[in-house]
């Protein structure tokens, strides 16, 4: 696999720091995208050196503390674009989160790769941390959606209804357009590390399966408690 040296990373913030320029003249933020890119360099070189400990170690503690780690900051991170910022409403997605992410997680471990052991670092983190992401991103367009209709029309479930689909689009979009259009991360990832491209071929159809159905389990779970905490 081609080996990226570090310097020439460098060059992919000319096209950022254009779109810093227009997202600072647009929206009058010139802290948000900045901030964001370089949380997101130190954090994945510090979870880089994390990671070569914790796939030496095999620790099963240290495997469910990094889990619910992930399902606290996704969590947070789908309160923080919502009207609605209380405990009770971060319980609620925090428990969508959970159930959903740790449904397909254990499916894909049990029974799809059917490792030998539950916890494989190398399996579990990566895995994790797709469905968590992917979860937290369709949560929080659901979320967003469903108060901004609900505010509207006080209607609950013609409101979740147009909700939950507007959180499904991108992920139906992902697969529609997968083979045609794109190749996705972890596919493309394979590749470029030589694995045969039908092995690489499985592995996204796990993945992309694993995304749309944590994505909508967790939508419809936090919908059913929504309703019963609402009447």
């Amino acid at each position: 696999m081609q080996t990226i040296e570090l310097p020439n990373l460098l060059y992919l913030f000319i096209p950022l720091i254009f779109v810093w320029y227009y997202y600072k003249k647009w929206t009058g933020d010139k802290y948000e995208i900045v901030v964001s890119s370089l949380r997101m360099v130190l954090q994945l070189i510090l979870i880089g050196y994390i990671l070569i400990y914790i796939f030496e170690e095999k620790n099963y503690l240290i495997g469910i503390f990094i889990l619910l780690f992930m399902i606290f900051v996704s969590s947070w991170i789908s309160l923080r674009n919502t009207v609605e910022k209380t405990l009770n409403h971060y319980s609620q997605i925090f428990i969508s989160i959970f159930i959903s992410g740790f449904i397909n997680l254990a499916i894909i471990i049990v029974l799809v790769l059917n490792l030998e052991s539950l916890y494989e670092p190398r399996y579990v983190i990566p895995i994790a941390g797709m469905i968590f992401a992917n979860t937290m991103n369709s949560l929080s367009l659901a979320i967003e959606r469903f108060e901004k209709e609900f505010e509207r029309s006080d209607d609950f479930i013609q409101s979740r209804n147009i909700s939950f689909k507007a959180c499904m689009i991108p992920q139906i979009n992902a697969l529609l357009a997968v083979g045609l259009v794109s190749l996705p991360g972890m596919m493309t990832g394979q590749i470029l590390s030589g694995v045969d491209p039908l092995i690489a071929v499985r592995y996204q159809i796990m993945i992309m399966s694993m995304i749309v159905s944590s994505s909508g389990i967790s939508a419809i779970i936090y919908f059913s408690i929504k309703e019963k905490s609402i009447f």
